[in-house]
């Protein structure tokens, strides 16, 4: 098998209307070797570990694995939400893992990683929802692996100040927290969640740590309009986030909701060069880009503009 097989349609028609059309030609992807993504799979088991890599079945696990790049998903593998795009498991989770932190840290000093990136699931059972956790997790990352770029992509802690303090006074070099869609979709996208809540998380980072690079991400497809595109990145301007990813929803299974359109290459090259015209430092846009996706990357791209944050 040359390309992996993703459940996706022909762009010119509705997934919900096609469900077996033929896969566009820019949304397939060769499969490399399996050796490396073997050894990655074995050490995330070994150690107990998540990734967001298998629990949101994202499609690049095996370029990244190949690569050695994961992204660590921590406090367990069941969300206290319920966003309609997302295949992790909803539910009540597991109590948390004290060692997780370190053992992340193992994992990253075995892997090599010089950009190490955590996000988690959502905590809201927590009375700290898993702020504690994350800073825990950044601090065991850095004894183990001082010179690394460490990112980290969080929930939005409904709001609460103090929270979001006790993972940004922890020194992420990149603390991302993503929109994920256009305000006019929250309801129907991320139900639980406050576009404007996360805005003020954004805002609140960088005006308490300037130095600290702040991120953000939106799916694109699920029936926002350019204008409502263009407008949500002007706010994230707004509220000085440097780095922004853009990429295609594809629906991983049939109980998420249905991609409304594919964007073709041209038109995230279009939205890749009005981000660059707004400011911001660095941005990432088409087809296969998600949050961490190639996030050392762009964060080297960053570092040729900014020296702020770099190691």
């Amino acid at each position: 098998m040359s390309q992996s097989a993703h459940p996706l349609n022909d762009p010119s028609l509705k997934p919900k209307d096609a469900p077996r059309a033929r896969l566009a030609p820019w949304l397939k992807k060769r499969l490399p070797k399996q050796d490396t993504v073997q050894e990655v799979r074995a050490l995330v088991d070994d150690l107990d570990l998540h990734t967001v890599c298998q629990s949101a079945r994202c499609p690049n696990l095996n370029e990244c694995w190949s690569r050695k790049a994961a992204t660590f998903m921590i406090m367990g593998d069941i969300c206290t939400r319920t966003c309609r795009f997302c295949t992790v498991p909803k539910g009540r989770p597991l109590p948390l893992d004290e060692a997780e932190p370190d053992n992340v840290a193992k994992a990253a000093e075995k892997l090599g990683l010089r950009h190490v990136v955590v996000t988690s699931v959502d905590r809201d059972e927590l009375p700290d929802q898993g702020a504690g956790h994350f800073a825990a997790t950044i601090r065991a990352i850095r004894a183990r692996l001082p010179e690394s770029v460490i990112e980290v992509l969080t929930p939005d802690f409904r709001g609460v100040d103090d929270l979001i303090d006790v993972v940004s006074d922890a020194e992420p070099d990149i603390f991302n927290h993503n929109l994920e869609t256009v305000p006019h979709l929250y309801k129907r996208v991320r139900p639980g969640a406050g576009y404007r809540r996360s805005l003020d998380l954004l805002a609140r980072v960088k005006a308490r740590h300037p130095d600290q690079f702040t991120k953000s991400g939106l799916m694109l497809g699920l029936g926002e309009t350019p204008e409502q595109l263009l407008e949500t990145m002007r706010d994230l301007r707004a509220v000085g986030v440097d780095i922004l990813t853009l990429g295609q929803y594809l629906r991983p299974t049939l109980t998420q909701l249905p991609v409304e359109r594919f964007i073709p290459p041209e038109e995230f090259q279009s939205y890749e060069a009005a981000g660059t015209e707004m400011g911001f430092l660095a941005v990432a846009a088409g087809p296969f880009v998600r949050s961490s996706y190639n996030a050392e990357s762009v964060y080297q791209a960053l570092g040729a503009k900014s020296g702020a944050g770099s190691r």
